[in-house]
């Protein structure tokens, strides 16, 4: 099976790297499911380029204007050239139209999102990475779009994944500090930053720069930095990341997207915002207390940049608050979620058939489905066989097995016509596929067949209330909490969905 996934976004000095390296995240992720992520790039810089094949990924350049109608029909043409499953895009030049376009040519679609400034969506997911992401922000979407928000789908490359649940030790006073300010910083704030450093009186004090590949001004901030008194270390396009975030104390750094990363170390931070899209994540992760926001760059003097670093390398308790919330808020497996939705949402549905009997039955005498259902007592083989030929010739019972992408039976779900335009569903995942998000997509690709295919306006749920991972699996797929009742003189929740 063709396993391609084609990546549009774009890098340059003046728009940052940050959408590319993310995406490059998502790519590793996608490696290690077997998947062939392709980059599309119209514009790039020769580090980015070098760090993407050196990662194994494909580069295609594409010869159009970034973000044009031509650039969204052309992405389409590669896609399908390429016979590829999906298209992500990332990037403030990508609009509705494009998305639009996009879907008219029947492809599959992750938008990956910050501002939530496009007034229509139409992908099949938005990614949106952002502490404070919120639902509302996407009200102008499709019936069938959904959304993934929040940090627990925090995109972090490879280079990071070993380093989880690693303890960090805070010492006393903070000595060791990495500035980091994006891939091109083209204003140079790290300038600055080093001539603020220039005041401070901290003993012992090293300072590690991370130089981005795409940034001009390398070789004038080393002239700039001979005068200082204290050692710096000049790290050029770096690629151990991880290995200087666990060494430094703490750090200075742009609004970005490294932001995640130094929040996944537990590494407190003092951020500056460098271009306006980082100020809902700096004022974000600061208003949850795993960093200090300065504000913008332009209006920062260096006595205050140098204040806080002196303030907070003296104050063990805030590094300690801070490294806690940070790890708290990102747990380092966001690519690999994201991919397990992507491959979720490929499932198939087909009618349940007579030589199905075996399966069905051994998923419903699973010890977790007998447990939650209201009828607790193991299914003798008889009475599932009677009772699998009755719902197979029940007009009123529309009954699927629910296959993968390489139609591997899955799980199942079931209809029953109530009268009154309403039905009931029962469904089941298979216990080596669940925690993958194929209950989900199960459940949101079946109500939509139903619909599409009968009259029914409503479909009913009950969940016995202790059941919390399926009740939680229905909200996410557009029930709604009716509240409670009694279902086999037994507790029950009544979740409803509408047409």
């Amino acid at each position: 099976m063709n396993r391609k996934v084609v990546i549009r976004a774009d890098a340059s000095a003046r728009m940052g790297t940050g959408h590319i390296m993310r995406c490059l995240a998502l790519a590793q992720a996608l490696q290690a499911d077997r998947g062939q992520p392709v980059f599309a790039v119209a514009i790039s810089t020769p580090a980015i380029e070098k760090r993407l094949t050196s990662e194994g990924m494909q580069v295609i350049p594409l010869k159009v204007r970034p973000g044009s109608p031509e650039d969204s029909r052309e992405t389409a043409a590669l896609t399908r050239r390429l016979k590829a499953r999906w298209v992500v895009v990332d990037g403030y030049h990508f609009q509705d139209e494009y998305q639009r376009i996009l879907k008219q040519s029947q492809l599959r679609l992750l938008w990956i999102d910050d501002l939530a400034s496009t007034r229509h969506y139409y992908a099949d997911f938005v990614l949106n990475q952002n502490i404070s992401a919120d639902e509302r922000w996407y009200r102008n979407r499709e019936p069938y779009t959904q959304l993934l928000l929040g940090t627990r789908y925090t995109l972090l490359r490879r280079e990071f994944w070993l380093w989880r649940g690693r303890q960090r030790a805070v010492p006393p006073t903070a000595r060791r500090l990495l500035v980091t300010l994006g891939g091109s910083d083209p204003d140079n704030v790290t300038l600055k930053v080093l001539r603020a450093l220039g005041h401070l009186n901290i003993e012992a004090l090293e300072v590690t720069v991370v130089v981005g590949g795409s940034n001009p001004h390398y070789n004038s901030l080393k002239a700039a930095a001979s005068s200082l008194r204290f050692p710096v270390n000049w790290q050029w396009n770096a690629s151990n990341m991880p290995e200087l975030m666990a060494k430094a104390d703490m750090a200075i750094a742009a609004g970005g997207s490294t932001c995640w990363e130094l929040a996944f170390m537990g590494l407190p931070s003092i951020l500056l915002i460098l271009a306006d899209n980082q100020r809902a994540m700096a004022t974000g992760l600061a208003a949850a207390g795993c960093a200090v926001n300065l504000g913008w760059h332009e209006e920062v003097t260096e006595t205050e940049i140098a204040t806080t670093v002196a303030r907070l390398s003296r104050s063990r308790s805030d590094r300690s608050r801070m490294m806690g919330v940070g790890q708290q808020l990102v747990d380092g497996k966001g690519a690999h979620t994201v991919v397990r939705h992507l491959e979720a949402s490929s499932i198939q549905l087909r009618p349940v058939r007579e030589d199905d009997c075996d399966i069905l039955w051994q998923w419903a005498n699973d010890p977790l489905v007998r447990a939650v259902s209201f009828c607790s007592e193991p299914i003798p083989r008889t009475d599932h066989v009677r009772w699998l030929a009755t719902k197979l010739s029940d007009r009123n019972c529309i009954f699927y097995l629910v296959l993968d992408a390489n139609s591997v039976p899955i799980g199942q779900i079931r209809y029953e016509m109530t009268g009154d335009r309403h039905a009931t569903i029962s469904a089941s995942i298979a216990a080596p596929f669940r925690g993958r998000g194929y209950g989900r997509q199960a459940i949101c690709l079946g109500c939509q067949t139903l619909f599409q295919a009968s009259a029914v306006e409503a479909i009913d749920a009950y969940i016995k209330p202790s059941n919390l991972a399926s009740i939680q699996v229905f909200l996410k797929s557009g029930f709604e909490n009716r509240g409670e009742t009694i279902v086999r003189s037994q507790p029950a929740l009544h979740l409803v969905k509408k047409l």
